[in-house]
């Protein structure tokens, strides 16, 4: 893949973004006492392993084909998204632990103003590597970096709902409102984190590209039905920065195998232009051999068995 080394690079960037703002943060912690500060230094420590684990599944998905996996290493993408949506599970449940502490034993917050200004600061870091990364992700195709933003995103909506409640407590004096704030942060930092799982898991899974790009192929394939061809099997799937089309293409029984295989040969180079991501395998069959219809469903070996 061509495109690896920028692509780590972009990780890199995660990387130095988590490092500054965790010390930010943490600074900002000392300085308060306040948990929902806490919570969020917390958070920028789970980014830094995230983004360690993104730099790990980047350059492993940059690998080229080799004999043990033909179809190339972009799925290592989907275990660094995985793996960091748990992380982000494990801080919230760690942040919900540390707000119930400071209800049961509360302790004045101190220093604000610094605080404060420090955590927008880090706030202000995160929100630039995470358009930064998203842009990336989206231009490359890349789940491992898309996931890396919208953590970091996650993390600067959660900036701002900690800042606000610790600005209320500095107006009100109610020092529970930081730790119930904290609490209701770690409820939607677990949400994110499961959605990334959700989708990680979906990606291990093989599942098939998004309805509108499956769309567009079909429009294309029925291009070809002036010329007497058809097609079935049409099989989709993604795994990281790359994806790998599959389909049968029936063509008169009259035809050459050279005639077959230009067709081949045609459809491939037209998929492939629309989404140059793709891997396109063609399977050419004859119209008149009543084998050519018998292998429609997805998978045909296991149809047969029930059928047996």
């Amino acid at each position: 893949m061509t495109h690896g080394k920028p692509l780590t690079r972009y990780a890199w960037l995660s990387i130095g973004a988590a490092v500054l703002t965790m010390g930010l943060k943490g600074s900002a912690y000392a300085l308060t006492g306040s948990v929902g500060l806490l919570s969020d230094a917390l958070e920028s420590g789970i980014n830094l392993a995230a983004a360690l684990l993104a730099l790990w599944a980047l350059t492993i998905a940059a690998r080229p084909p080799d004999e043990e996996h033909v179809y190339g290493h972009g799925k290592a993408e989907y275990f660094s998204s995985g793996v960091e949506g748990g992380l982000i599970v494990v801080a919230a449940v760690s942040i919900i632990w540390a707000g119930v502490q400071r209800l049961l034993h509360p302790r004045p917050l101190e220093q604000l103003g610094v605080g404060l200004a420090i955590s927008v600061v880090a706030s202000l870091v995160n929100l630039g590597a995470a358009l930064i990364l998203r842009r990336a992700g989206r231009r490359h195709h890349s789940i491992a970096l898309e996931a890396d933003a919208e953590h970091l995103l996650s993390d600067v909506w959660t900036s701002v709902a900690v800042l606000s409640g610790v600005g209320a407590v500095a107006l009100t004096g109610w020092q529970p409102l930081d730790s119930l704030l904290a609490i209701g942060v770690a409820f939607h930092i677990a949400l994110t984190g499961y959605q990334l799982v959700h989708r990680s898991a979906l990606g291990l899974m093989d599942t098939a590209l998004p309805q509108e790009e499956v769309e567009a192929i079909q429009r294309l394939l029925s291009d070809y039905a002036g010329r007497g061809v058809r097609h079935h099997a049409l099989r989709t799937r993604r795994a990281g920065s790359r994806c790998f089309i599959s389909m049968h293409l029936m063509v008169p029984g009259d035809w050459t195998i050279q005639q077959g295989h230009d067709l081949a040969e045609e459809v491939e180079h037209r998929i492939q232009e629309i989404n140059p991501r793709a891997r396109v395998f063609t399977h050419v069959e004859p119209l008149e051999d009543p084998r050519s219809w018998g292998d429609q469903h997805i998978d045909r070996i296991y149809t047969a068995r029930e059928q047996d």
